[in-house]
């Protein structure tokens, strides 16, 4: 389940929590009888899967979840509004199908014959309704509740915990086709048995209806779930930012084993144009989670999206990976540096391949058809699923990925590869860090990687308005054989007085196929403009920051982080001392800072927040041009600020990360009091 910030998150961790503690003391929690005898419940081991052809590939559709919250804009006209929008934006012909309510549907209380009753101000037509238009779409309901005695929602709505039977009826009698079961005030009982018990309530009632396990990935539902069933929750609660996603990403790629038709791994919803992210990071998070062969389940709110919302998630090439019918979810093949190939086999033999870009800076990332498992042939054809084109390869698969970015390819030892023109690589041999006024030499390189030669090539590098870039040597090749390179040297300077921030470089190259079909090739870049960091000692707060990514709310200077607006925190005080200097931050945060190879320490003393009491837990860690300079173990509000010092000596880029703890991020108010740079 899903919250707008996290104090509310923890009134769902105390009740799957608290009773756990009571347990671990001696202390049983009450046992809540089924409303109705239960079948005996079956082996988890008793099958691989449900086997019930529900599920066969990972569901997609909408939960509202990630837009609205339990706002009032959650109601009957959102949920037909997107019901629409599914039909008339291609969405259903992509292969979307289920309209998904999440929590605050429902009344505070059950009606006097123990029912649920929809809140008659959200859905003043009732379920069975709402139902009703959706399958007139051609498409399908889904509900939410909890395996506990309320649901996540602070309000507190009623839970099935001891109601699973006639829940699971009254579902079935509205017409409803999926349930997402969720995991708050379990009553510290026993996870396998509350899910079994509503696994076989949705199989009394005789409806289909697709069964999905909220349950946080806390008891490792993949290695006992496969027979209860269709989808399980890997991870905890995603956020609409990067570190949240990569966390996920992180934690959901190891358990590929696990997933297959009909039994997914679910790293949750999709974020996908919610405004915390850049397009380059949406098209990651899509490209990603359909290589994991992840449920697609949109997030946003689709009447308010924009169009390059609904190219990303329309595109069909990528959601043909995710629902490939194999089932296979993607393994890592390598992964080092920040540079990430994973690999999925496809019924068709071919191999649907990510080349993704965890970093801050653009890096090449390069693997080969026999690495990610294809047989040795002559050549390759390689489409690239965000270009929609075609070309063919001598093996290698390489390509200049953008920061957080992903190139997605499906590849095939294709006989007819001859066919299609040379794949070409184009990228910088620059990180593109430029301070303005003080000109730097770049060098591009366009290289064939195709079995066949790429012809009259050329190369251009463009800039914002007032940029001067200049070639210093040779923009163009009359062919370039398998393997050759055109390399070409720059020369940029930033305008003086240009601002620091971020701005768009393009990298382009032309060519023609040997049946002369022309090509173009562009490699959109990102260039930080950044000011070299002051002599002496400085505090961070005082800096300028090249990016700040944060949990809930912006980072803050000099207070704690308050999880809404910019300001709204609070004196960092951590262990009853206060701290005048440093940053505010939320797990998970990151925050990057230009240090050029000039500064040699960093010093901070970290800790919790003492604002949320006993609660959070974080985990700190520095790091230099991407590697670990210093790092701590998992930190408490109990523990007193520790000191950490970093030796940065070198490093161009460094920064400043904030885990979970290995959690969840509840009350996770992260500070970095006093923190300095030297140099």
């Amino acid at each position: 389940m899903r919250h707008p910030h996290s104090r509310t998150t923890r009134f769902r961790v105390a009740g799957a929590l608290g009773a756990g503690v009571l347990c671990a003391t001696g202390l049983a929690a009450p046992a809540l009888a089924a409303s109705t005898p239960a079948p005996a419940a079956r082996s988890a081991s008793a099958s691989a899967s449900l086997d019930d052809g529900l599920a066969l590939t990972p569901p997609m559709g909408f939960n509202n979840w990630n837009s609205t919250y339990c706002r009032a804009e959650f109601n009957e006209g959102m949920v037909k509004g997107i019901a629409d929008l599914f039909v008339e934006k291609g969405l259903k012909k992509a292969g979307y199908q289920y309209v998904n309510l999440d929590d605050c549907w429902a009344l505070p209380q059950r009606d006097a014959n123990g029912r649920l009753v929809p809140d008659p101000v959200r859905f003043p037509n009732g379920i069975k309704a709402v139902a009703d238009y959706v399958h007139a779409k051609g498409l399908k309901l889904g509900i939410y509740t909890s395996a506990g005695t309320r649901t996540c929602d602070s309000v507190g709505l009623p839970g099935a915990l001891g109601h699973e039977y006639e829940d699971a009826r009254q579902f079935a009698d509205w017409g409803v086709d999926y349930l997402k079961y969720d995991n708050c005030n379990n009553q510290g009982l026993d996870a396998r048995e509350r899910y079994r018990t509503m696994r076989d309530a949705l199989k009394a009632t005789g409806r289909p209806i697709v069964y999905s396990i909220c349950e946080w990935g806390e008891n490792k539902p993949w290695e006992w779930a496969a027979d209860i069933g269709h989808l399980w929750r890997t991870t905890g609660d995603i956020k609409d930012n990067w570190p949240s996603v990569l966390s996920i990403l992180k934690q959901n790629l190891p358990l590929a084993r696990y997933a297959g038709p009909g039994r997914w791994n679910d790293p949750d919803m999709l974020e996908v144009g919610n405004g915390g992210m850049t397009d380059t990071e949406y098209r990651s998070h899509f490209s990603l989670w359909s290589i994991m062969a992840a449920p697609l389940l949109i997030g946003t709110d689709l009447r308010k999206a924009s169009q390059a919302t609904y190219d990303i998630l329309g595109n069909t090439e990528v959601i043909a990976v995710d629902q490939d019918p194999l089932g296979k979810q993607g393994t890592v093949v390598s992964a080092a540096g920040g540079r990430w190939v994973v690999a999925k086999q496809m019924a068709d033999g071919s191999r649907a391949v990510a080349l993704f870009n965890e970093s801050g800076t653009a890096q090449r990332i390069a693997t080969s058809a026999g690495a990610v498992g294809l047989p040795r042939a002559d050549g390759y054809a390689v489409r690239d699923l965000w270009q929609h084109r075609t070309y063919n390869t001598a093996g290698t698969l390489a390509a200049t990925v953008p920061a957080h970015g992903t190139v997605l390819l499906r590849v095939t030892a294709d006989r007819h590869w001859a066919a299609y023109p040379p794949a070409v690589e184009v990228g910088l041999d620059s990180d593109l860090l430029l301070t303005a006024g003080a000109p730097v030499t770049l060098t591009s390189a366009v290289t064939d990687l195709g079995r066949t030669p790429a012809r009259r090539v050329s190369v251009a590098l463009t800039g914002p308005a007032g940029w001067d870039i200049r070639a210093t040597s040779a923009t163009s090749a009359a062919a370039l054989r398998t393997g050759r390179t055109l390399r070409t040297g720059w020369r940029l300077t930033v305008p003086a007085g240009t601002p620091t921030g971020s701005y768009g470089l393009t990298l382009r190259a032309s060519y023609r196929s040997p049946s002369g079909t022309p090509v173009t090739s562009t490699v959109p870049l990102t260039a930080s403009v950044v000011v070299p960091p002051p002599s002496g000692t400085s505090y961070l707060s005082d800096l300028p920051w090249m990016s700040a990514a944060n949990g809930f709310g912006p980072v803050e200077r000099d207070t704690s982080n308050g999880e809404k607006a910019a300001g709204d925190g609070r004196p960092l005080t951590i262990g009853g001392t206060v701290y005048a200097k440093g940053l505010g931050t939320h797990a998970r945060g990151d925050i990057a800072f230009y240090t050029g190879g000039a500064c040699e320490k960093v010093t901070a003393s970290v800790g919790v927040d003492d604002e949320k009491g006993t609660k959070g837990s974080v985990a700190f860690e520095i790091l230099a041009d991407d590697t670990r300079a210093a790092a701590t173990g998992v930190l408490t509000n109990a523990m007193p600020a520790q000191s950490l010092t970093a030796d940065i000596t070198g490093a161009r880029v460094i920064r400043l990360v904030v885990t979970d703890g290995g959690d969840n991020t509840d009350s996770d108010h992260a500070d970095w009091a006093d923190a300095r740079l030297s140099c």
